[in-house]
């Protein structure tokens, strides 16, 4: 069950007793008092429609325009990292800590802001961006979490106050937000109630698509930007499978490696044309997928990326797939057309960059990296940056 909590008034938010509703005030402003960053500066604005209630957007267009530190940490003991999420166009990624979250570009890498709590608790176990806007979700976690992990508080870091929260009956493991209604995407996926079982819903047209992706349970997903595709892995962690989301049709096997490993990120490209893959072994994977997005050229709109004959790209055949039908399944595997090795032990995120055939890398020990692909010849990836958010002093 889940309980929504959120403003019935209309205009920019502002910190008036009478804005939020009564049920919502007293806790609100429990956390506004508890959280007094100074605001960053007026931006262009927009109308986010939360479903009847309106607050007003400032996006982040010029991040010179915003101060670097501008609530210095008075703790010198080390930050410890508790969440890593890209927002939804890569550009930016946040951070969340023991004492609150950071925000950050990524093109160049550099830090834009950060927001820490004072007092007791601190501890942000997921922060979401809407875009490069001033709307964030916050849930608490760590050992001293800032607020109940069942529940999600949105911020307003404009007007530097909450704005609204949702509450569930259990932890809540991640958020996802939109331009146009907050935690209310148009496709949502997540683990089924059987093993290796995932649950599509397809919230505008009320459809629900189960698909039995593997035998051991679902260790790890993605949908595409479009929400056509979603790629799983198990827990085993060998093979990664692409979906169709409308019909649940298995459209594409592709082999990570032979040992058991712990699947950490999976992203596709905005034109999931590339699917890339995180573990625990420290090798990052890109996959050429067959199914890609169409882009009208002269409407520049993306059509369905379901896979069609015409659309498929020429794939690399492996070279004992003439005996497949006498070996193992292991030889006749599709595999990676890219790899970046980084150290074993950490645990890392990524997402393709801004520029073409990049990829962003972001590691729980605070590393990030920025590399690129050659598809024409593949193998090893060419790193073009390296930054270090938690000692930014580091060198390469």
């Amino acid at each position: 069950m889940v309980t929504i909590s959120r403003f019935s008034g209309h205009g920019s938010p502002d910190s008036s007793a009478n804005y939020a509703s009564p049920k919502m005030q007293p806790n609100l402003e429990k956390q506004n008092q508890r959280f007094q960053p100074e605001p960053p500066p007026d931006d262009k604005t927009d109308v986010l429609d939360g479903g009847g209630s309106e607050s007003t957007m400032s996006f982040i267009d010029d991040f010179s325009s915003y101060p670097t530190n501008p609530q210095p940490n008075p703790n010198p003991s080390p930050v410890k990292l508790l969440h890593l999420s890209f927002n939804q166009d890569y550009g930016c990624f946040a951070a969340g800590t023991d004492r609150g979250f950071q925000i950050y570009g990524c093109d160049p890498f550099r830090e834009i802001f950060r927001r820490d709590f004072t007092g007791n608790g601190g501890g942000i176990g997921t922060v979401e961006m809407l875009f490069r806007t001033n709307l964030l979700a916050l849930v608490g976690g760590g050992s001293s979490p800032e607020f109940p992990m069942n529940k999600v508080m949105i911020w307003d870091d404009r007007e530097s106050h909450f704005t609204g929260q949702l509450s569930v009956r259990s932890e809540v493991r991640g958020v996802r937000l939109r331009r146009d209604r907050v935690a209310e995407p148009l496709v949502l996926a997540c683990p089924g109630l059987k093993r290796g079982e995932v649950r599509v819903e397809h919230l505008g047209l009320n459809k629900t698509q189960l698909i039995s992706a593997h035998n051991s349970r679902i260790a790890c997903l993605a949908l595409s930007q479009n929400g056509n595709l979603l790629a799983t892995a198990s827990t085993k962690g060998t093979l990664i499978r692409v979906f169709d989301t409308d019909n649940g049709s298995l459209l594409q096997e592709v082999r990570r490696g032979a040992d058991r490993a712990d699947i950490y990120s999976l992203a596709f490209s905005p034109t999931s044309e590339w699917l890339a893959v995180s573990s625990d072994k420290g090798t990052i994977h890109v996959f050429s997928l067959k199914a890609k997005v169409k882009v009208d050229p002269e409407s520049g709109n993306e059509s369905s990326n379901s896979p069609n004959p015409n659309s498929w790209s020429v794939t690399s055949i492996p070279k004992l797939s003439f005996i497949k039908g006498f070996l193992p399944k292991y030889f006749s595997s599709e595999w990676s057309v890219a790899q970046f090795r980084l150290p074993e032990g950490t645990q890392y995120m990524v997402a393709f960059g801004h520029r073409e055939h990049t990829l962003v890398i972001l590691g729980l020990d605070g590393s990030s990296y920025r590399c690129k692909f050659d598809p024409a010849t593949g193998g090893e990836m060419e790193q073009l940056e390296y930054y270090n958010f938690l000692n930014p002093e580091e060198p390469l």
